[in-house]
């Protein structure tokens, strides 16, 4: 073989190893991103971190990371930048607002958006990051906190080839799945369409725990019965344990998930799509919302259930 390919192998090998011991920017460190940046610091990388209320970030620095003032700084001290935060807002001023990471972005630098938000959002800040010379890739998750302590999450990326096979080191240490869906924007479309699978199946165990729960049946039978089958999957393995044993601690908050049912109705309303399954489940979340139980899991969806019927079965 030619002398250049291998000239080509080697300074890709490289690189890559280069940017698996690079110096990392994480942003976000709730019930997701705590344990993803603490998975970066196990892998040896350097991390720099923000997040609004500093006292998120003391098990992390414990470990190594340094804490920087704002997103700005984060930028200007890091080759790569991971984030993961709230809502669609959040992202916004963290990019775009004052002091943001655009403010601090570099010629030929990473970002990697891990929040999930509005594809609009994720384009237009694209756009914004390469007027300084540096790109984008949007890659929301999915697989919960368990997940995110696990490693296992399932990671769907919009953005060039070669940024996401740069990224890869990174993922590796994240998730078990990684995606390449499309442009900058598709990670988003396909984490919509995860949202959609994950509102009807949450609405489904919880009406089958509710359900087997007043016809007297003991739920870890038969929750250890039906995942066997056709009815098998993640919600019933993971968060059903959770209702029976009344665990409603959040591995994904009440409140975030009508955030990401909301971004899908008014996307499918530009696509001229009608999503009555959809609708219906948020709105029995708006429900327990209102009751304030808007921290709390998904896995309260139960508790809507209940009031509809009138009576307490868990």
């Amino acid at each position: 073989m030619p002398k250049y390919f291998f000239h080509t192998i080697l300074q890709k090998t490289i690189l890559l190893y280069a940017l698996s011991m690079a110096n990392i920017g994480f942003i976000g460190l709730g019930v997701m991103g705590e344990p993803m940046c603490s998975h970066l610091i196990d892998k040896g990388d350097k991390l720099f971190v923000y997040t609004r209320t500093k006292a998120k970030a003391s098990k992390l620095i414990e470990k190594g990371a340094t804490y920087l003032d704002n997103p700005k700084e984060v930028a200007k001290n890091s080759d790569i930048v991971f984030t993961i935060v709230g809502y669609p807002k959040d992202v916004y001023e963290v990019y775009l607002g004052k002091d943001g990471l655009a403010d601090g972005a570099k010629n030929g630098q990473l970002f990697c958006d891990m929040t999930t938000t509005k594809p609009t959002l994720e384009i237009e800040i694209s756009h914004e990051l390469s007027l300084k010379g540096a790109r984008l890739v949007d890659a929301p998750v999915s697989g919960g906190d368990v997940g995110a302590r696990n490693g296992t999450l399932s990671i769907m990326c919009g953005g060039e080839k070669e940024d996401i096979d740069k990224l890869m080191p990174f993922f590796s240490a994240l998730g078990k799945n990684v995606c390449h869906m499309g442009p900058v924007g598709s990670g988003q479309h396909t984490k919509m369409s995860n949202q959609i699978v994950i509102a009807g199946t949450m609405a489904g165990v919880s009406e089958a725990l509710v359900y087997g729960a007043s016809a007297g049946l003991d739920l870890n039978k038969m929750v250890a019965c039906i995942s066997k089958g056709a009815a098998g999957c993640w919600t019933l393995d993971n968060l059903a344990p959770r209702v029976i044993s009344g665990n409603y601690n959040p591995g994904f908050m009440v409140d975030h998930f009508i955030k990401d049912m909301s971004i899908v109705l008014e996307e499918s309303e530009k696509m001229g799509l009608s999503l009555p399954s959809l609708a219906l489940t948020k709105q029995l979340y708006v429900a327990i919302q209102a009751q304030g139980m808007g921290k709390n899991g998904t896995q309260a969806l139960v508790k809507a259930l209940e009031s509809l019927s009138g009576k307490e079965v868990l």
